[in-house]
């Protein structure tokens, strides 16, 4: 678990030029805060960020011109440990009266380990490259833990509803295999275009601006079979490549299931990204969403609030049947300490219009769904307001 020893340059430098004196003694010797600070400048070159705030320095040690630091890696074989070796001997050697520096290596426990993602995940929303979105636009992750909840339908009803409201509204379709927006919008038939900046300008259908790479293929029965690091490419060129309108007020993401890559780079990425959780009433769908928003808090994205969708049925004669049980969107929302935004009723008008491209909340606005979801949809914006250019805010963001 200990790893090896280096001893400095600079303990032979003097000897090089003659003196004959310890160095310590020419000059004032380093403090423990002064060998902390100076570590501060050794960046972890996969994690981006210092060593000192991921928590990777332990104990220091001085005596005598000899400066002993402790450097917890992530795992025993971590491929970067001879660089930061180097740079903490670099960084260390420089300070005054410091004659040789003791580097010893040990690895993380799991909950040291646990802190330091939470950290890196932290310091990459503060630091994220800024992206074609600007920073004033609210950003709004519809998120679920599993298929097949009804998350899409919800997406692209709620970018509809809130566009109603007079904001100009985006539609990110980010379940980049499992694409359905274009069906919802009834914009199978269009296509992605650049504008003369090699920008991808958004199509417009039904009043919000869309993106999605169901757009980009001449067949939407066609499969897309890429891996991680094609799915990461993708989300991060429909963020930073796309000529989104300068006055786009609020973005909707639409995302996959789940919490993997692209989950994690648009929480990097789009550091103004709140999420909305999507369940149903089951016991089953509400602990799987708890993960999605367990992700959410590890990666600091605030939580709006939890939908719960497909809550009960109601037959033209006011009979009321719990189909899928009863109390799951509240009791997701207590347990993750947020607001139950609303329950959206099953309304067979939701299916029939996802398949023609007639969303409920335009074809059956007064419907139970088409009423629920509007509904959502303008708790939604009194929770996050639009930020508007002539606030403080937003004229920071427009900078």
């Amino acid at each position: 678990m200990i790893g090896h020893i280096r001893i400095s340059f600079y303990e032979h430098s003097h000897r090089a030029f003659g003196v004959s004196c310890r160095p310590s003694t020419l000059r004032a010797m380093a403090t423990e805060d002064q060998v902390r600070q100076a570590l501060t400048h050794v960046i972890d070159p996969e994690l981006h960020t210092d060593i000192v705030d991921l928590g990777m320095v332990g104990n220091i040690k001085i005596s005598e011109g000899v400066v002993d630091v402790s450097i917890a890696l992530t795992i025993a074989s971590c491929p970067m440990r001879g660089q930061i070796e180097t740079d903490v001997e670099r960084r260390v050697a420089s300070l005054p009266g410091i004659e040789k520096v003791v580097i010893t290596t040990g690895v993380m426990t799991q909950e040291q380990r646990s802190t330091l993602m939470e950290r890196a995940r932290m310091s990459a929303r503060k630091n994220a490259t800024p992206t074609a979105v600007s920073a004033s636009t609210r950003v709004i992750a519809v998120s679920s833990g599993k298929g097949g909840v009804g998350k899409s339908s919800l997406s692209v009803n709620l970018a509809i509803a809130i566009a109603g409201q007079g904001h100009t509204v985006g539609l990110l379709d980010a379940d980049i295999w499992g694409f359905s927006a274009p069906r919802m919008l009834g914009a199978t038939d269009m296509r992605l275009s650049a504008n003369e900046d090699r920008k991808i300008v958004p199509t417009e259908a039904q009043g919000i601006y869309l993106v999605s790479t169901g757009l980009l293929l001449d067949d939407e029965d066609t499969a897309l079979m890429w891996r991680g690091l094609m799915l990461t490419k993708a989300v991060e060129q429909f963020l930073n490549d796309v000529a989104w309108p300068t006055d786009l007020g609020y973005l909707i993401i639409d995302m996959p299931p789940g919490t993997g890559d692209v989950q994690m780079a648009l929480a990097r990425m789009l550091p103004q990204a709140e999420m909305v959780v999507v369940t149903t009433p089951q016991l089953a769908a509400q602990k799987v969403a708890a993960r999605v928003a367990d992700m959410a808090r590890r990666s600091h994205m605030p939580i709006v609030g939890v939908v719960e969708n497909m809550a009960g049925f109601v037959t033209e004669d006011g009979s009321r049947y719990e189909i899928f049980g009863s109390g799951g969107g509240a009791s997701l929302a207590d347990d993750i300490g947020v607001e139950l935004l609303g329950s959206v009723p099953i309304d067979p008008h939701v299916a029939s219009g996802g398949d023609s491209g007639d969303p409920v909340v335009v074809a059956h606005p007064d419907g139970p769904a088409g009423t629920a979801m509007t509904a959502v949809a303008d708790r939604i914006t009194r929770i996050l307001p639009p930020l508007a250019l002539d606030s403080c805010i937003g004229r920071l963001a427009a900078l």
